[in-house]
């Protein structure tokens, strides 16, 4: 590999609270909650748009969307992943690959990975093969095993353009 290949790491979480749906990867998945946030709480793509960030040394969503300014009140994530995708192709960068984890007791995930990596993929403009989305609970310990939230991990790895 050469110098040129960056590595960049994401985590977000977020609480339940009333609701009937929660968005992941820009899907929406009944629920008989939601995620508490300022945009539409979808931890999936918010650890995708910080190891984008962090990966092409960019600061992270916080800097760029924060939850103090208005604006981005309810926002939908995939307008932030691809103001993301735009910043780092602006900065000379492009993405090789994303690989992802849910933490989540519940909804199901799996019956919706590929939509969710399908909609990744498209946001970022790159082929789906080039994103991974992966799904594992707690074991019933913590904040998540106790149903309280969502969390995801993510890891990008991106490359400066010649």
């Amino acid at each position: 590999m050469s110098s040129n290949i960056r590595i960049g790491h994401g985590y977000d979480a977020h609480r339940f609270q009333k609701g009937d749906a929660v968005v992941l990867g820009g899907v929406s998945i009944p629920f008989d909650r939601a995620l508490a946030a300022h945009s539409d709480g979808d931890v999936l793509l918010h650890a995708i748009c910080d190891s984008l960030l962090g990966a092409s040394a960019l600061g992270d969503i916080g800097r760029h969307f924060p939850d103090s300014n208005a604006e981005f009140k309810g926002a939908d994530s995939r307008h932030l992943l691809r103001e993301v995708a735009r910043l780092i192709k602006h900065a000379g960068m492009s993405v090789i690959n994303i690989d992802a984890t849910l933490i989540a007791e519940h909804p199901k995930i799996a019956p919706h990975v590929y939509k969710m990596r399908a909609n990744i993929g498209a946001d970022l403009g790159i082929a789906v093969g080039q994103v991974s989305i992966k799904a594992t609970t707690t074991e019933k310990m913590g904040f998540i095993g106790r149903g309280e939230g969502i969390a995801a991990d993510a890891v990008a790895l991106i490359q400066e353009q010649q």
